[in-house]
């Protein structure tokens, strides 16, 4: 079987988009994806020091020294403030799912796996978020989550049901059961469903827009059941911290192997269950201080021969696409681990981005705090550049074979140049909407700009200069 991001049906001039899905139908496929935070996670900027959660240590940093509480050692205390280093690694991953989903390349997957990264980054907020209540917590991921699904939900269903989509007569579905799936566009228990193939390949959009863009959405649903399982998760973490962070590669040796076959959906949920699993557990490792006990040299020796293992098992169970570790779910559940692991082990903390990197905070901060948006629609608007390029070979000077075979060779390059201005207008158009599922006031260009402008004044500087 094989799970999220497969290759295309039909082609533009040279390529397609891919969409993370996990069927297991033949697939041209998130967080990656992502965690949409909490208020208090999104909410201050680099350079500040609030900690959301007073007295509990939760909004603090890796690294510093853990107190004695009575006969037990309480995880290690982190300092106040986002950890940019977290927030880059997000931003990366978001880049990495759009630059797969466009270009193909499966030697993506093996250079940074950015589902894994994504939910190890959301184990770790949620790690810190079940100091509080459980079912509170779990409240609230849900209204964070829901209302900007329910905004791509709407846009993609209108768009579905205009181009003739029946989901009643729908053969993959058929009957009252369609309608019953589509109840997973209001809570994603399960991958929302859409038709295979859509209009005509020779139409406005590619027939297979449909699946492109509601294809990502089985992201939503492995998050939404790892949140509902994390109290139970974090429970047995904190019991057996080794064992529950083991398990997840365990059972993926067995239903990823195909060793035990779980039929349909079930089995797509189970097999993303098991190959992100160990993730999002570590997530919980690095959030209570129990992955930085570990010796560096210890923890990186270790990961290594699981990643070399991971490329042993890929080379000898390659699917269609070749080294594509999303259609070898063994290889990409244990790569993944062990790239996490290192990540996780090299965290340096950052209360802002050194060097270089300062240049791209501000794209940094407005990736994280549009990460849902952006994972929500970035596939749909891959496949909304072609018809807006195809026009080009209209223009006069197309005219010549070279014109043409310049632009035929150079056309994925130019939809990623065209993608980012499209996603700036879905942030722009439905980005505010995260803010208000977070009870925020909504802005429509958070990249940090205004936070650093108050910093600016005085008091400000001195309470940073503290920090």
């Amino acid at each position: 079987m094989t799970t999220h991001e497969y290759p295309a049906g039909a082609t533009p001039p040279s390529g397609t988009p891919k969409a993370e899905v996990p069927h297991s139908r033949t697939y041209p496929a998130p967080l990656s994806g992502t965690d949409p935070a909490p208020p208090s996670a999104v909410g201050p900027l680099p350079g500040t020091a609030v900690d959301p959660f007073p007295g509990t240590g939760v909004g603090q940093l890796p690294g510093t020294a853990a107190e004695p509480d009575g006969p037990e050692r309480k995880p290690a205390p982190r300092r106040p403030g986002r950890d940019r280093y977290l927030d880059l690694l997000r931003s990366l991953a978001l880049l990495r799912v759009v630059a797969y989903h466009l270009f193909g390349w499966a030697w993506l997957t093996v250079l940074f796996p950015s589902m894994g990264v994504m939910f190890a980054l959301a184990g770790s907020l949620m790690a810190r978020s079940l100091s509080r209540p459980s079912l509170s917590v779990i409240r609230g991921r849900l209204r964070r989550l829901l209302p900007p699904f329910w905004a791509f939900g709407a846009v993609a269903l209108t768009m579905m049901f205009a181009a003739g989509w029946n989901p009643v007569k729908d053969p993959d579905l058929g009957g009252t059961w369609g309608l019953v799936e589509l109840f997973d566009y209001i809570v994603p228990i399960g991958a929302p469903p859409y038709p295979w193939h859509l209009g005509s390949p020779s139409g406005l959009l590619d027939d297979t827009w449909a699946d492109q863009a509601a294809g990502v959405l089985w992201y939503l649903r492995a998050y939404l059941w790892f949140v509902v399982a994390s109290p139970l998760l974090l429970w047995a973490f904190r019991r057996a911290p080794w064992a529950t962070v083991l398990a997840p590669l365990a059972l993926t040796a067995v239903v990823g192997t195909g060793l035990v076959t779980i039929p349909g959906e079930t089995g797509n949920a189970v097999t993303d269950f098991a190959v992100y699993g160990g993730c999002w557990i570590l997530g919980f490792a690095h959030q209570e201080g129990v992955l930085a006990k570990v010796p560096r040299y210890l923890a990186v020796s270790c990961s290594s021969l699981v990643m070399a293992f991971a490329l042993w098992w890929a080379s000898g169970h390659q699917g269609s696409e070749g080294w594509d570790l999303n259609d070898i779910p063994l290889a990409d559940a244990t790569w993944s681990f062990g790239f996490v692991v290192i990540l996780l082990q090299y965290s340096p903390s950052w209360r802002e981005l050194p060097g270089r990197l300062a240049r791209w905070d501000k794209l940094v901060t407005l990736s994280n705090n549009r990460a849902v948006t952006i994972y929500l629609w970035h596939n749909m608007l891959i496949m909304a550049t072609f018809p807006i390029l195809d026009r080009l070979y209209d223009l006069p000077f197309m005219e010549s074979d070279r014109a043409t075979a310049v632009l035929d060779s150079t056309y994925n390059l130019w939809t990623f140049v065209l993608v980012w201005p499209l996603i700036g207008l879905a942030v722009l158009s439905f980005g505010w909407i995260e803010d208000i599922a977070a009870r925020r006031s909504p802005r429509l260009w958070p990249n940090g700009s205004e936070g650093r402008r108050s910093r600016g004044r005085p008091e400000a500087r001195g309470h940073r200069a503290r920090a």
